[in-house]
């Protein structure tokens, strides 16, 4: 089958079982990477609306408690996504949600800075191995050519998170004389922990962890993917020399390079949703206006819903056209220029037009870039290997607010902030740029009847995924 394939040129049986794990599994897991999010950046709207004033945070201190999540989140990632490679991803990933939702709640009672920074840590610790576990997931239930569409559906769920959630986490605040008393940011905290326990829950008895274990599948459908899915995973064993341990994903250069190309993206991720309530405020002294705590999450809200609409049509781009290095190049690019940019703006309404091209950028990038990994590593190695990246992506996390939050103190402004936010970004767009001229990606062309080896056309700036005849050298 061509990589380009798309779902409405394959067979009947493919077409009924991607359109199953489309509408079965995508929107949960879906579902359980938008309540990941929220948790994770709740923070952010706790802290305009009571917490920095109430637990007396400066920003260097609030992007320290930010960014210490990523730290118990690095240690633990690796180990993580290795145990679920070996335990299952419905018991594991089941586990992760409630032990996360479970500490997520301690931050209705949090009363000092050294609490705060204890609880992102442990945070970040239950949270381990939650987003490369359900990348791998998903790519176990589905074969390459099929994937990028499939993880776009899944991603839609990070910038909803904060379409939904900024307004959500707004009105929660606003909640808090009707429920238990507590001042409103302790009450958001409270609002968006219960649903990771119910949900963590729950997927325990609805996740399976392979499709012959679906019952909702038919059984041409069952035997269709696991065939495919074993095809593919022994031609890519055979491409690499039958290596699929971990300690080949730890040598690999490529997956090096991609944990650096992956650090810039989360680099403008985080110092955009940890810092952009923040700004968001800092725009009632330049207007002289009053926004109350909905107002403030709905503006929030606004660049997200086209960062959405974006992704959808740019993987869709990526699927009809075949993946190109410009479909991860270019909005690297964009959103280096963009972020800084947003701050030099003459409104509010133009600085937020700017961010919602930096946040288009960002989110039509993502789920492209997760469909190179699983070109090139299976089994353990591909679990090391996911894992590994997003630990490197996501020490910029940690690093992100905090290196925000200390040169905004020292400048006492954001211009600097966002100007090292746009380098990184830059430094992803390049390295994915002679990436893929060194031709270092080729993909694995799997044939619904055969499989094939032989390497792709040169992976360079014009076409990092094709499955045209074998042609040279790099160019």
């Amino acid at each position: 089958m061509d990589q380009n394939q798309t779902v409405a040129d394959a067979p009947p049986v493919a077409r009924s079982a991607i359109r199953k794990v489309s509408i079965r599994l995508v929107p949960f897991v879906a579902l359980m990477f938008f309540i990941n999010y929220l948790d994770r950046t709740a923070i952010g709207f706790a802290a305009p609306n009571g917490m920095n004033e109430d637990l007396a945070l400066s920003a260097a201190q609030f992007g320290f408690a930010s960014g210490v999540f990523f730290i118990g989140y690095i240690l633990l990632e690796v180990p993580s996504n290795l145990a679920l490679h070996k335990f299952g991803a419905r018991r594991w990933l089941s586990r992760i949600m409630v032990s996360w939702g479970i500490v997520a709640l301690l931050f209705t009672w949090v009363q000092n800075f050294e609490q705060l920074v204890v609880l992102r840590f442990l945070l970040g610790v239950a949270e381990a191995g939650f987003f490369p576990g359900a990348i791998l997931f998903l790519s176990l239930w589905v074969p390459a050519q099929y994937r990028g569409r499939i993880l776009m559906l899944f991603y839609l769920a990070q910038p909803l998170t904060t379409v939904i959630g900024a307004p959500l986490a707004g009105w929660l605040i606003q909640q808090h004389e009707v429920f238990f008393g507590l001042e409103g940011w302790r009450f958001m905290f409270f609002g968006v922990a219960i649903p990771a326990i119910i949900v963590g829950v729950i997927a325990w008895f609805y996740l399976k962890d392979k499709p012959s274990d679906a019952t909702w599948l038919t059984r041409d459908e069952q035997v269709w993917l696991t065939d495919a899915l074993d095809r593919e995973k022994a031609a890519t064993q055979k491409k690499e020399h039958g290596h699929v341990s971990a300690r080949f994903a730890f040598k690999s250069g490529r997956v090096w390079v991609l944990s650096f190309i992956y650090f810039g993206f989360i680099y403008g991720l985080y110092a955009l949703a940890f810092f952009l309530p923040t700004i968001i405020e800092g725009f009632q002294s330049q207007t002289g206006q009053t926004f109350d705590t909905l107002q403030k999450g709905l503006i929030t809200a606004i660049p997200y819903l086209p960062a959405a609409v974006v992704m959808y049509f740019w993987s869709r781009d990526a699927s009809k056209r075949g993946l190109k290095t410009w479909h991860i190049a270019g909005p690297a690019i964009a959103g280096a220029v963009s972020i800084p940019l947003a701050l030099f703006m003459g409104s509010p309404a133009a600085t937020i037009a700017v961010i919602t091209i930096t946040a288009c950028a960002i989110f039509a990038a993502l789920p492209n870039f997760w469909t190179l990994p699983t070109r090139f590593l299976t089994g353990a190695a591909a679990a090391a290997g996911v894992a590994l990246i997003n630990t490197i992506g996501n020490l910029a996390g940690f690093s992100a607010p905090f290196v925000t939050g200390f040169v905004h103190d020292w400048t006492g402004g954001y211009e600097v902030p966002m100007f090292i936010v746009g380098f990184v970004m830059l430094v992803s767009a390049v390295l994915m740029v002679l990436l893929a001229r060194s031709n270092r990606i080729n993909p694995v062309v799997v044939d619904d009847a055969a499989v094939s080896t032989d390497p792709a056309p040169a992976v360079d700036a014009e076409a990092l995924h094709t499955a045209a005849e074998p042609k040279g050298d790099a160019r």
